[in-house]
């Protein structure tokens, strides 16, 4: 008797269907576990997106120190009035700070009436800053930026006038257009800011606070008279210590030169810069916490 053959197994084609759901699976839940240790720090996106988008549109920002978390403890930090914030007012307000340029002008005049009368030392103030220059002879040998002991007493003598006022102080270097023809110093450039740098230091250490103080080196390009004649050149060759009713006007007068700036400029600087800062909307970006983060616009009053 002849056996029954047994029927073959069907085979399935469709067992792939299996492993694919089983790997999709996996990837579902391994984006779950990834999204659920993820976080999303909306004030840091926010601020990004703000500020690409400024840069673009070219608005201007105030930045505000930006915190994420927790909120940082109060600091404390002179009030200097900076270009983009609020500006610190003395008790007196603006007829004080005149007040006090105009009796810093006329100590300077009364104290240095000698080298005034000389011709070597000259005066000259209004409602915004006191200018007093004094040629780069009485100060610093020819080529060098190292004062000369001579100048210590002048120096001494112009920081025990400045040291009891708050008021920024910043000093501008010039020479004349001759090259200058020793390795320390490259060009005209160097020389003019070295000497600033060296007259802020001297004034720094008989007590002017560093704080009040900066250093502008204009080398030759500003010259006061023609450097056609070596009286011309000796001329051209002077610092100038700046004393400034505030930050703002010391920013102003460094940014052009004191030399090229007029009292009316400066003035109407200062006018546009406070009606843009009182007429541009004010915008605060805050965390979930109440922490800033960002401020754009004029600062709040």
């Amino acid at each position: 008797m002849a056996r029954r053959r047994r029927s073959r197994d069907e085979v399935s084609h469709e067992r792939w269907v299996v492993s694919y759901a089983d790997f999709i699976t996996l990837l579902l839940a391994f984006f779950v576990v990834m999204y659920s240790i993820s976080s999303v720090n909306e004030g840091k996106y926010r601020v990004l997106s703000e500020s690409l988008a400024g840069v673009f549109r070219g608005a201007e920002f105030s930045m505000d120190p930006i915190q994420v978390g927790d909120v940082p403890r109060p600091f404390n930090q002179r009030d200097i009035g900076l270009l983009g914030e609020t500006p610190s007012v003395p008790p007196g307000g603006l007829e004080s700070e005149r007040r006090e340029l105009q009796q810093i002008g006329d100590d300077a005049k009364k104290h240095f009436q000698e080298l005034i009368a000389d011709g070597k030392l000259t005066v000259s103030s209004n409602k915004l800053w006191v200018e007093i220059e004094i040629g780069s002879n009485l100060l610093f040998p020819s080529g060098s930026a190292t004062p000369v002991q001579a100048a210590d007493p002048l120096l001494e003598a112009l920081a025990t006038l400045l040291a009891p006022y708050d008021n920024p102080v910043h000093v501008e270097g010039f020479t004349d257009n001759r090259p200058i023809e020793n390795g320390a110093f490259p060009t005209n450039w160097e020389l003019s800011a070295a000497r600033a740098a060296a007259v802020v230091r001297v004034l720094s250490h008989y007590g002017v606070a560093p704080e009040r103080l900066a250093a502008v080196g204009y080398g030759e390009y500003q010259p006061k008279v023609s450097n056609r004649t070596a009286r011309g050149r000796s001329i051209n060759r002077r610092v100038k210590i700046i004393v400034s009713r505030d930050e703002r006007v010391r920013r102003a007068l460094s940014s052009y030169g004191s030399g090229y700036i007029s009292e009316d400029a400066v003035q109407t600087i200062l006018s546009e810069k406070v009606e843009a800062e009182q007429a541009a909307p004010v915008e605060r970006i805050e965390t979930e916490e109440g922490g800033v983060l960002f401020t754009r616009g004029a600062p709040e009053q």
